[in-house]
């Protein structure tokens, strides 16, 4: 079939909420921190998800390809907001840089939250994290989150929660820098094109897309309607809000009842 719903699977997390924005809704007794769209064998390389959470996430960093050792694999990943409380924020890079043994000190002392910077976040805000960024999520976000199919997650602090730290690991990857501030910006400063990175693209579309954007997605392509309905063009596959679909290309999509969908592939 040319285009098809996902699968989707709830993620339990410490950090999750045991109430979800709606067209979600948590089991009783469960906190869901992560929505996942159960990646199809067409794009098996790409991972799209929603987060939504109550706590702080542990601060962490990801391999990138390069220097992942056997048994893991490479991470880079974007988030884009959807709903954020007023105080919000998100942990990306340091306010300055910072030597592997200043890291693993404030890992251990706890205080590596305040080297860190602090973003705020707002609804519409896009923020890309290559692999070897040091951050962390903070509470009340809404997230949309399009990464490389990885599990590969190394933690440096986790305010005192009984899971496991990978400091050798992680300080190993760790890039001790300022987050680079041309992977941040607004949809109003981005435009359409969210990332057109070295491992996926994102696109954000409002209505129909333009030439140039159906130009871009020639094959395999992940569509996530936030707004509106995205359909098939043949066949009975359609997806809303909290949904996502799988097609063959761009060409195989009806968009006449979209809204703002969020388009992806590999590159």
């Amino acid at each position: 079939m040319s285009v098809r719903q996902l699968e989707t699977r709830m993620v339990e997390k410490v950090w999750g909420r045991d109430f979800l924005p709606a067209p979600f809704s948590a089991p009783s007794g469960k906190r869901i921190g992560e929505i996942w769209f159960e990646p199809p064998s067409e794009l098996p390389e790409l991972l799209v998800k929603y987060l939504f959470t109550s706590e702080k996430l542990s601060v962490q960093v990801h391999p990138s390809d390069g220097n992942a050792i056997d048994g893991e694999a490479g991470k880079e990943e974007c988030w884009f907001v959807l709903d954020a409380t007023d105080d919000a924020c998100l942990a990306i890079g340091f306010e300055r840089e910072i030597s592997p043994a200043e890291i693993a000190a404030a890992a251990r002392d706890g205080t590596i939250e305040q080297l860190l910077t602090w973003h705020p976040a707002r609804p519409g805000d896009f923020f890309y994290l290559p692999a070897g960024t040091v951050h962390a999520i903070g509470p009340g976000l809404s997230l949309v989150e399009v990464q490389q199919n990885s599990d590969t997650t190394f933690r440096l602090y986790d305010y005192g929660r009984p899971r496991e730290l990978h400091l050798d690991r992680a300080l190993a990857v760790a890039d001790g820098v300022p987050y680079d501030p041309r992977h941040h910006g607004s949809v109003a400063s981005r435009g359409q094109v969210l990332i057109d990175g070295e491992h996926f693209r994102l696109d954000r579309v409002v209505g129909h897309p333009d030439a140039s954007t159906c130009e871009a997605y020639p094959g395999a392509l992940l569509v996530l309607p936030l707004e509106g309905e995205m359909a098939a063009r043949q066949g009975s596959a359609r997806a809303r809000p909290g949904e996502c679909l799988c097609a063959e290309s761009v060409a195989d999509l009806d968009f006449s009842g979209a809204g703002l969908t969020l388009l992806t592939r590999a590159a």
